[in-house]
């Protein structure tokens, strides 16, 4: 697989990535073994999780079975300031910690989990104010005053390699990037065939200054790799009428060039000069190996022309 530059960090990361969210942390311990067995196996050389996922059973998962490949080898990114609490909701105000102490002491929790000496990326993560809501601005001040700091001193003693933020909101890493020096974005399901604003602004400034943006959720949470059938999912919920009815659109293009729309969806992003990796969450080996073929497949330029055409995809989006 295709090993790219990851930004001014010194890192390369895969094309294709691999995420240890609820689909990976839910399965079986061997399971969730075998699906990184086969990533790697793959090509696969870039992994992300998070204590968030399954309360830090994902980076036991992922500190077990990594633990027999060469350190050297793989990139690997968590993240900080968003984590479980017992009884609550995911975005309730007690679940979000972007202190300095916080922040230190979920660094060292993660490097216990994951059995490692060294973490390559750290996301501050989940920092908009869709979750976090009324306290947003609040919690913004102590991610740049606390968390912040805290990742540059570990950046600067060698614990990590690179600064991030992990977030579903362009607007969101815009405005990090200019009031801070951030290494790299993770951008989840804000660059695909349904959300294709950060065109207009997020993007091009990643390409101008060197920054490398992780396209995460290439598939909308469910909708872009099932299409519209009965209980698709679309960031969890069933798709408002107008995304199912675009997305419909799509699926007939799709099937007058014989492309499979999870295949169109799986590339799409990666066309863009300021994308080197496209992070995917998966359930089995075997659905891992379709999306590492999805991704190897070319698909002609004329289904991206008819894309274009019919006004489905911006006919700025880079494609070939």
């Amino acid at each position: 697989m295709e090993m790219v530059p990851f930004g001014h960090t010194g890192l390369k990361v895969s094309r294709l990535s691999v995420g240890g969210g609820a689909a990976f942390f839910q399965n079986a311990p061997e399971i969730s073994s075998e699906i990184l067995k086969t990533s790697w196996n793959s090509g696969v050389r870039y992994f992300d999780t998070s204590p968030l996922y399954g309360d830090g059973l994902s980076e036991r998962r992922f500190g077990e079975t990594l633990a027999g490949m060469p350190r050297d080898e793989y990139v690997l990114s968590t993240k900080v300031g968003h984590y479980v609490r017992d009884g609550k909701p995911p975005h309730d105000p007690s679940c979000y910690d972007y202190s300095a102490e916080g922040v230190r002491r979920s660094l060292e929790q993660s490097l216990e989990r994951l059995n490692l000496g060294r973490i390559d990326i750290v996301f501050i993560h989940d920092l908009i104010e869709e979750f976090i809501g009324a306290d947003f601005e609040r919690r913004y001040e102590e991610a740049m005053t606390g968390a912040y700091p805290v990742l540059r001193e570990w950046r600067k003693a060698g614990k990590i390699k690179a600064i991030g933020a992990a977030v579903k909101d362009w607007r969101a890493c815009l405005r990090l990037a200019r009031d801070a020096e951030f290494d790299c974005f993770l951008l989840a399901a804000d660059y695909t065939f349904l959300r294709t604003e950060s065109l207009k602004e997020f993007l091009p400034y990643c390409v101008q200054h060197g920054i490398p943006v992780i396209a995460a959720a290439p598939f909308a949470m469910g909708l872009l790799a099932t299409g519209v059938v009965p209980g698709a999912s679309y960031f969890f919920k069933p798709p408002p009428p107008e995304i199912a009815a675009k997305t419909r659109q799509i699926e007939a293009v799709c099937a007058r060039h014989d492309v499979p729309l999870a295949q169109a969806s799986l590339q799409f992003p990666l066309f863009h000069p300021a994308v080197v990796s496209v992070l995917i969450g998966t359930g089995s080996p075997r659905e891992l190996e379709q999306d590492v073929a999805y991704l190897r497949r070319p698909i002609a330029k004329e289904f991206w022309a008819e894309l274009k055409e019919k006004k489905l995809i911006p006919a700025e989006a880079p494609t070939p």
